[in-house]
């Protein structure tokens, strides 16, 4: 677009802003012109979604929402005299002014997020040299085997890259520790451990102490190695064939790139996902991170590291003598430093690893609470609004993603205040049910509709404030515990690989339910008051409303805290791969359907005579990767379907050596294409209507199950209490 007619289209913008924002209109003409603006939104959107019209729609939103602000702040407030009520009205105002800068800040990033961009190709014969650093502390043999095989798999020439295990759970200091059977374990599994990496070719590695954990694990692995740039995959984040080819051309064309990040793509739904049951239809949680904001910032040139799947150049860590530990979000901590010293990064908006999320509510809440509490570090220690070296679009960049993790402050205002009037008759707002109206639920649904115009694909209406709830719960005491003492907390890795062998109400699910009456007493108060004073009841209604829609999200996180039991550790992925069956000493031709992180389903066409020869323990024969140490998998037969002269088994992997393991990664992790299918099946906008239908059934069958699970497992346990008791008696 030319420049002048964009400068152009800005001023006229901006004036329209600035009249609609400060014209004086009663309630009937600002409820119209809210509809009016909802509408022209929709209609933008369905016909013209990028674009100048884009910015049109964005523009019209924002000068709605900044007359909803001027109102706000002129019009309903308290005297500040009657401090009993100005406190909490001040407390609300200051949660909603919060909300709408962090609106301001996201619009700034993702008003026009940047396309997706092609990987300049390598020319034989140049391509860097290439460390890939996989930083393990806690984690099963087996996951690190996958992993590893993987990266050794990876599609690059041989001789340009090592592959690195950095052991931190087998340093001397664990070894040497004075729990001696803490200790003999350690010593098991750095032997196991380094027996595994000769066997598939990976460099092992351990330190003496587990200083700065997984920076100092990532910054000794760095003393050690010399390739150009380096690779970081958690030991869970196996990668595919494709990915340095995806990625290493970056740096060849940019000399002052120091980083290559890309998305982070689960093969297992997360604990909300799973409890929830929606993990085949809805996209994860982490999407609209990587599928959007990241895109945004990258076109800002502020897209950071997340810690794994991602490249740095060696040169540009040696500036800030690697990788910086002085925050509990080495990653993002890494990439501020190294943005304000004048490097670039690049955002490669492609599945190139596929990993796994916490399986149990309680680890996904440690997680964010880490990541919340580094974040706050961050902000404490290098304050980027002003630090020196950012351009202005990096400062707002790195403010918006920071300031994110404020949310837990305001949600919990926001679950509060309607019980202050409810419970305790204050005074949180001066205006009536009319003003309500036209102005707060005008300002909420454009705030609906931007954000579907927004992240329609990545995430559906109500569901960033069931994730934001359910966290604002735990996450509000982590939050004011590091702003206590800002080096207080410390590194803790996240748990993977757990099971929940049956239903379950979390171990840390108790405060939802205890809020969850709260507000069901609170919605009877509001039917005892519009009774007892029916000359307030357009106020109490509204606020009664406000509790309501707060009950339906608690309602909805009952059903997320009542865990259901995980029948596999990662999701079926669909593939099409030739391969023998080995049943008895006789091999048949069959198709392996679909494979998971445990197993697969085969499929297969037996002679006349070979059902009898089905067992327990089979074997498949696989066109193995090149330098593979085994062409046949090993698997143990746990279901058996047989249709005429077809059958199809549910087989799970039974791997016993290294070999075994790089046939299982190339089954899972070799193709990309399959996760980027998968995401894309899931990206359907349903709309603010259809989606709100949707979270409300969705809420209300999980506050059903939630208080099921109650019942249930109260039954349960009174079921078992005399078996668990020696000797007790009964009447």
């Amino acid at each position: 677009m030319n420049s002048k007619l964009l400068v152009g289209m800005w001023v006229v913008l901006s004036v329209a802003a600035a009249f609609i924002i400060t014209l004086p209109v009663n309630l009937q003409a600002q409820l119209v012109t809210g509809c009016i603006v909802i509408l022209l939104i929709v209609i933008l959107k369905m016909f013209a979604p990028e674009g100048a019209p884009r910015m049109v729609a964005l523009t019209l939103g924002v000068a709605m929402v900044a007359r909803y602000v001027y109102w706000r702040t002129t019009s309903t407030l308290p005297p500040v005299g009657d401090v009993v009520n100005f406190i909490p009205a001040l407390l609300l105002y200051c949660a909603e002014m919060y909300s709408v800068a962090l609106l301001a800040l996201s619009l700034f990033v993702v008003s026009s997020p940047q396309p997706p961009r092609t990987a300049p190709v390598i020319a034989p014969g140049t391509e860097p040299t290439v460390d890939i650093f996989v930083p393990s502390y806690n984690e099963d043999a087996g996951l690190l085997a996958t992993t590893l095989a993987a990266a050794t798999a990876i599609d690059y020439p041989r001789n340009r890259f090592k592959v690195w295990l950095l052991d931190d759970g087998g340093t001397d200091q664990k070894c040497q520790q004075h729990d001696l059977a803490a200790a003999r374990e350690a010593q098991q599994r750095r032997q196991t451990l380094m027996e595994l990496c000769r066997d598939l070719g990976v460099n092992y590695l351990t330190r003496a102490r587990n200083d700065h954990a997984k920076a100092g694990n990532l910054n000794h692995g760095m003393a050690h190695s010399t390739g150009e740039l380096i690779v970081v995959f958690d030991a869970d984040h196996a990668p595919a064939r494709s990915f340095l080819k995806e990625t290493v051309g970056y740096f060849i064309k940019d000399p002052r790139l120091f980083l290559v990040q890309t998305p982070h793509f689960f093969i297992n739904p997360d604990p909300v996902e799973r409890s929830l049951n929606t993990w085949n239809r809805m996209p994860s949680e982490n999407e609209m991170f990587y599928g959007v904001i990241q895109r945004g910032l990258d076109r800002w040139g502020g897209a950071f590291f997340c810690g794994s799947a991602a490249v740095l150049r060696r040169e540009a860590l040696k500036e800030t003598d690697g990788f910086a530990h002085s925050s509990i979000t080495e990653d993002c901590e890494t990439a501020l430093t190294l943005h304000a010293r004048g490097w670039h990064s690049v955002y490669v908006d492609t599945p190139l690893i596929a990993g796994l999320q916490p399986e149990t509510f309680a680890s996904f809440i440690g997680q964010r609470s880490r990541w919340a509490q580094g974040m706050y570090q961050i902000l404490r220690f290098h304050f980027p609004l002003f630090r020196s070296g950012l351009t202005f679009p990096q400062r707002v960049c790195y403010m918006s993603s920071i300031l994110f993790w404020f949310f837990p402050i305001s949600r919990a205002i926001f679950l509060i205040s309607p019980l202050f009037y409810l419970f305790f008759s204050l005074e949180i707002f001066n205006g009536s049910g009319a003003e309500f109206v036209a102005y707060t639920a005008v300002y909420i649904l454009i705030n609906l509709f931007m954000q579907s115009y927004l992240y329609g694909q990545y995430r559906w209406p109500w569901f960033s404030e069931l994730y934001e709830y359910i966290q604002t719960v735990y996450l509000l005491p982590a939050l004011i515990s590091v702003m206590l003492n800002p080096r207080k907390p410390t590194f803790r890795v996240t748990a993977k690989g757990e099971t929940i062998d049956e239903n379950r109400i979390s171990e840390i699910g108790i405060p939802i339910f205890v809020i969850f009456v709260i507000q069901i007493i609170a919605v009877l108060v509001t039917f005892w008051r519009i009774a007892a004073e029916p000359y307030a009841a357009d106020i109490t209604i509204v606020v009664g409303m406000w509790n309501l829609l707060n009950l339906i999200i608690s309602g909805c996180a009952l059903g997320v805290v009542s865990e259901r039991a995980a029948k596999r550790h990662s999701q079926r992925i669909t593939i099409s791969r030739r391969c023998e069956l080995m049943i008895d000493g006789a091999d048949v031709p069959a198709v392996i359907e679909d494979v998971s992180m445990g197993g697969m389903r085969i499929r297969a066409e037996l002679p006349p005579g070979t059902e009898a020869r089905l067992g327990a323990h089979a074997a498949v024969r696989l066109t193995p990767p090149d330098a593979c140490l085994s062409d046949t998998l090993p698997v143990l037969v746990r279901k058996i379907a047989i249709d005429g002269r077809t059958v199809t088994l549910g087989a799970q992997f039974n791997a016993k050596c290294a070999g075994h393991y790089q046939l299982i990664a190339d089954l899972i992790f070799a193709n990309a294409d399959q996760w980027k299918q998968f995401q894309a099946s899931r990206r359907k906008n349903p709309g603010v209507l259809k989606g709100t239908v949707g979270f409300l059934m969705i809420a209300g069958y999980q506050t059903l199950r939630g208080l099921a699970y109650v019942t249930l497992l109260e039954k349960l346990a009174r079921k078992r209490k005399p078996e668990a008791v020696p000797g007790a008696r009964h009447p």
